[in-house]
């Protein structure tokens, strides 16, 4: 007998299942993953963890086999719409009768056990992926790496996109510690990839004592972009006139380089090609990754929420949107660094508008937020709003033609951006 009939039920049973909404350590889904008998699998895994870069990177990936005629499955998280973004193949996103068929039999195979909200989803794509006989499964860590449920699969291909300073009550507050964690997704004598390019010392000594194969951006594969194209080369093999990522920013060149050199390295087994690459790089599509909406005042939409992805924002808005008046509708987690963000964003942005987003106990409150823009000695600012509808018409109240309104910081609030103004999901390879 089914425990629910929706998904909706099942997803808000497991909101208050565990008594932790975070609970890092595997001893438990590991042993719920060995009562479903390890979940059989004998496609590609790739594992990719990191502070930012994470969600793009995975999308390329998605978009080169996608394009090569794989069967790709990719998990990711959090979502911005609907549940099921988290778990897609060939970019879409699983039905609601599969994630429920699944949560049935992870539910039964848990016994007694007690599982994360999070846990749960690892599991539930984990099977999917499993049952769908998918031939690369990408999985997006959600946590650090260590002890987060996804580090309970041997990939045969890790990747580690960047270290910076998030999640410090559960990863370390400086770079050595957290690198530490996210090196644990690394396996003896596999191949593992990092696209930042100052590593923290505490990763490439795990990867030297683990006898990882430790593959590094400005050591074993580069880029160069030369205009409108650009080339990477990787450990035998250049790809030249290459497309500018889809994906704006520069740091994607990093991104997609990463992705590129994954493909190559695991190429006796899944093959892809120039063109597939070439194709991934022009179709490939993230939401609230420098998102942009036009109108007569377009709106920007990022989910930067930690000082190194609000640094590359900076220099994307400096880049093209000079001189312009820019609108920031913001709301954030109360764990981040906000008064480092706000400092950042200082300089571009003329006025801030304050969302609450009153459902979220993790969010920041609005008398905390208005004693930060204190201390960070920003006066531009509106509050007392109810909810982002309120907050937008706001802004877009104030905005002139040739202004920008920028939404940015929490997932949350991009979510509640997107369902405002009816901006549909993204679907790669749609």
């Amino acid at each position: 007998m089914n425990r629910f009939n929706s998904l909706t039920e099942w997803l808000t049973w497991q909101e208050s299942l565990h008594p932790l909404p975070i609970d890092l350590g595997l001893e438990r889904v590991k042993r719920v993953f060995e009562s479903l008998k390890k979940i059989p699998f004998h496609g590609v895994t790739i594992t990719v963890a990191g502070t930012n870069g994470k969600g793009s990177t995975v999308a390329y990936l998605e978009e080169f086999y996608f394009a090569s005629g794989h069967k790709v499955g990719a998990y990711t998280s959090p979502h911005i719409l609907c549940y099921n973004e988290r778990i897609k193949i060939n970019g879409k996103s699983v039905s609601d009768e599969l994630i429920c068929t699944a949560f049935e039999q992870i539910d039964t195979a848990r016994g007694k056990t007690s599982l994360s909200y999070f846990e749960f989803s690892t599991l539930a794509a984990l099977l999917i992926f499993s049952q769908q006989n998918v031939a690369v499964q990408i999985l997006e860590v959600g946590l650090g790496g260590r002890l987060d449920a996804v580090n309970i699969v041997d990939a045969d291909m890790a990747i580690v996109t960047s270290i910076a300073i998030d999640h410090v009550e559960y990863l370390g507050q400086t770079r050595e510690e957290i690198g530490l964690e996210k090196a644990g997704i690394f396996r003896p004598n596999t191949p593992a990839i990092i696209s930042d390019l100052r590593p923290p010392a505490s990763l490439l000594n795990y990867a030297n004592e683990q006898n990882t194969l430790l593959l590094r951006l400005g050591k074993t594969f580069f880029y160069e972009k030369h205009g409108e194209t650009w080339t990477w080369h990787g450990l035998s093999q250049t790809i030249s006139d290459l497309p500018s990522p889809a994906l704006k920013g520069n740091h994607q060149y990093r991104n997609a380089s990463a992705a590129i050199l994954a493909t190559q390295c695991l190429a006796n087994r899944l093959p892809v090609s120039e063109t597939s690459i070439k194709m991934g790089l022009k179709n490939v599509k993230l939401a609230g990754r420098f998102q942009l909406i036009n109108g007569e005042i377009p709106v920007l939409l990022d989910v930067g929420h930690n000082p190194q992805a609000v640094e590359t924002l900076v220099d994307y808005l400096t880049e093209n949107f000079p001189n312009r008046r820019i609108h920031a509708i913001f709301s954030i987690m109360k764990d981040k660094d906000i008064s480092s963000i706000l400092d950042l964003m200082k300089p571009v942005v003329s006025e801030w508008f304050f969302a609450p987003l009153p459902q979220n106990p993790r969010a920041v409150t609005e008398l905390a937020m208005r004693e930060m823009f204190e201390q960070c000695q920003i006066s531009a600012v509106s509050l007392g709003f109810s909810g982002f509808s309120q907050t937008f018409a706001a802004a877009k109240k104030a905005a002139q033609v040739g202004d920008l309104i920028l939404v940015f910081g929490s997932f949350f609030l991009v979510s509640d951006c997107c369902v405002n103004l009816k901006i549909g999901e993204i679907k790669n390879g749609s």
